[in-house]
């Protein structure tokens, strides 16, 4: 029997999957149609394969007008060809992301048929402080932007006194050209609940919340499911969905927390730390979806065979995530060590528009902004804080030569305004002096001294705002002001 297989992940759906799968439906009702995860080539979405004893051939983009053509074997136009072969994949060290493209992401035998429950297995025959010990081993760090250490992270909370404590997986994936937390959730939602399991186990909380940011319903529906098609399997831990309130603070951890406690999404000051005072006052572990996501294969395969991969203090892989105006757009999970240009051109294709490219913002809306001159940057967390930059949750979103540097310091600056949740000075009133400052320089009126300003007001920012919202905003700005002086009326960067 032929079997079509079709993503019905929510970029997938929004390319037309939906409709791809009711035209092989209706001309081709014989066939077995099975929804699977994405593979993470966005610019070929809507991706089709085709299963015929035991080969796979895939077809992509895909309109519900080529679905004849496909079936009558004259699809050569959109042919791919055997995709886990394809350039974009071979390329990938998947770990996090093994399963994407592969599985149905609510099918517990899938699951289980790939490895799934192997490292909670593991993680059962162990003691709390070996499973920190293991996961420490690892070097795993914090995936949503911070890159704090999870070992210690979890240490911390397995050392603190308490009858009760919380793991809270933060999916409140806010950042522009970022989304591999929501291909996670609806791709293969049983590895984020393994790997709070594991979490639990290892600190002794039998809860666990996650936090997904109201705008993912198509997450927020798989994941609903799959709590509940596996709770007796991760019993007694516990874990219970809550959306987001619909603001960007909210990813905040301190915000987050305030969120979920039903209060207004506010930042709170530290210490003290979450991991000593969290969720209702209680021991907190919080780690973002791609951090919990990890820990299965590192019980799984010990925590060798996850250091191995990367550099430095960077273990491990990163799925980063390719967005802006690039020709190959997608999920790219690889080790640390990789460069921002092989990123960008050998692996991203250069832009769509096919014109130069001026600049790569990393790190979402709060990275600095780099120059091709500094496209040997490899991907790892010092290497890029040495350049100014952050590596963030690992978004990657890049601009063409018709970009306005000036323009995109000011949009920083007015992003921080309006998500700012008020409680601290400099954020909430600098980035609003901000926009003026880089208006009135823009105007051309006293722009020297402007610039000077604009620059004591991020140092400001930096140091004195409570959050990272405040204390990273200056990172777009003045990188773009640095490395495009242009832009900003200057001849270069010396003036």
């Amino acid at each position: 029997m032929m079997r079509i297989l079709i993503s019905d992940d929510a970029l997938a759906i929004a390319c037309g999957a939906d409709r791809v799968a009711n035209a092989f439906a209706k001309a081709a009702p014989d066939a077995e149609i099975v929804r699977v995860s994405s593979w993470g080539m966005h610019w070929l979405e809507p991706l089709v394969e085709i299963e015929l004893d035991g080969t796979r051939t895939g077809y992509g983009p895909v309109s519900p007008a080529d679905v004849p053509a496909i079936l009558d074997g004259r699809g050569d136009a959109i042919r791919i060809g055997d995709v886990a072969a394809h350039p974009f994949i071979a390329a990938q060290t998947r770990l996090t992301f093994a399963r994407a493209g592969r599985t149905r992401p609510l099918s517990l035998d899938d699951y289980e048929a790939t490895g799934g429950w192997a490292g909670l297995r593991a993680a059962r025959a162990m003691t709390p402080q070996q499973i920190v010990e293991t996961v420490t081993a690892s070097g795993l760090r914090g995936r949503g932007g911070a890159g704090f250490p999870a070992g210690i992270k979890w240490k911390t909370v397995l050392d603190a006194p308490g009858a009760r404590k919380y793991i809270v997986c933060n999916a409140d994936e806010g950042d522009s050209g970022t989304f591999a937390d929501r291909m996670l959730i609806e791709g293969d939602p049983y590895l984020l609940i393994e790997g709070m399991a594991i979490a639990g186990l290892a600190t002794g909380a039998d809860t666990g919340f996650v936090y997904v940011r109201s705008e993912y319903p198509h997450a927020i529906a798989k994941l609903e499911a799959a709590v509940a098609a596996s709770r007796a399997i991760v019993a007694p831990f516990r874990i219970e969905v809550r959306t987001g309130a619909g603001a960007y603070v909210c990813g905040e951890e301190t915000s987050l927390l305030n969120s979920l406690e039903g209060k207004r999404g506010e930042v709170r000051a530290k210490p003290p730390l979450p991991a000593h005072q969290g969720l209702f006052g209680r021991p907190t572990v919080i780690n973002n979806v791609l951090t919990l996501a990890a820990v299965p294969f590192v019980l799984a395969e010990g925590p060798q065979a996850y250091a191995d991969y990367g550099m430095g203090r960077s273990r491990g892989t990163m799925p980063i995530q390719l967005a802006g105006n690039i020709r190959h757009g997608g999920l790219f999970e690889t080790a640390f060590g990789i460069t921002l240009g092989e990123l960008v051109d050998a692996i991203g294709g250069g832009t769509e528009s096919g014109r130069p490219v001026r600049a790569v913002q990393v790190g979402g809306p709060l990275g600095a902004y780099f120059p091709p001159a500094l496209f040997d940057t490899p991907f790892d967390y010092e290497a890029f804080a040495a350049r100014d930059g952050l590596i963030g949750h690992g978004g990657v979103t890049v601009f063409d030569d018709r970009v306005d540097m000036a323009a995109q310091a000011r949009f920083a600056m007015a992003f921080c305004a309006v998500e700012s949740c008020g409680k601290c000075t400099p954020c909430r009133i600098g980035s609003t002096r901000g926009i003026e400052t880089i208006d009135r320089i823009v105007a051309n009126e006293n722009r020297l001294a402007n610039i000077a300003l604009v620059e004591e007001l991020c140092e400001t920012m930096k140091f004195g705002s409570l959050c990272a919202l405040g204390g990273f905003t200056p990172y777009p700005v003045l990188s773009a002001l640095h490395h495009f002086p242009e832009d900003f009326g200057l001849k270069d960067a010396a003036e």
